[in-house]
């Protein structure tokens, strides 16, 4: 099966102090999580790298053109006004899946996430955590190669957040390259593979978590650790 990774962005940019000359090259392999303080470019960049922006300067560069084979989920996830079961087979409807097939994958889907008792009850019914299981549940239907997170963790409790962290593992565990945005270093400690890290609109540092934890390379990066950047 062709990949469509590595991903590679070269130059990117957006908008004025948004987004700034931005290289940055993601492989397969354990989650790579994006943090910054606040308005340091998180988010931009994750809407550039999924497609769903473009950028004013640079490029964005897949190694096969296949964007069905990625997905992104938001820190407040779009819920249809219709079942649980049927907004897990929407993305696959969407991606033309249909049929026995379209529910076997949303049914195994939400069974990986807990809430394959929950199938019938109104979407819009459900609590913050279980509304961000449910989107994380459609997003992996669709067996993406690449899965875009842009802190989905934000606004839930501790219980909660675990339970989100608890299903980015087990997806990055089978294979799904995780990229994913987060305000909590705590998170990104044991979540992360690799970290790139925002500063400014610009990629400050990139590598290993544990060498950016432990030996940050630039001065803005361990003032970052010490809580002298806000968030």
């Amino acid at each position: 099966m062709t990949s469509i990774l590595p991903l590679r962005a070269e130059g990117l940019g957006y908008a004025p102090a948004q987004l700034t000359g931005v290289d940055l090259a993601i492989a397969a392999g354990p989650p790579t999580l994006v943090i910054g303080p606040n308005g340091a470019g998180k988010s931009v960049l994750l809407r550039l790298l999924h497609g769903l922006l473009r950028p004013t300067e640079g490029s964005v560069a897949w190694a096969a053109d296949l964007p069905r084979r990625q997905a992104m989920v938001f820190q407040r996830p779009v819920l249809l006004r219709r079942s649980v079961l049927a907004n897990a087979r929407y993305g696959l409807r969407l991606a033309g899946v249909g049929g026995a097939e379209a529910t076997a994958r949303a049914r195994a889907a939400l069974d990986a996430v807990g809430l394959l008792p929950l199938a019938d009850r109104p979407a819009r019914a459900l609590s913050g955590g279980e509304g961000q299981r449910l989107a994380l549940a459609r997003a992996a239907a669709l067996r993406p190669e690449v899965l875009f997170l842009d802190e989905p963790c934000a606004s839930l409790d501790p219980a909660a957040a675990r339970a989100v962290e608890d299903i980015v593992a087990r997806l990055a565990g089978a294979g799904t390259k995780v990229v994913m945005t987060t305000h909590d270093l705590a998170q990104a400690r044991r979540l992360a593979g690799e970290v790139a890290f925002l500063h400014a609109g610009r990629l400050n540092a990139h590598g290993p978590s544990p060498a950016f934890f432990d030996h940050p390379a630039t001065p803005e990066a361990a003032a970052f650790l010490r809580g002298e950047l806000h968030w």
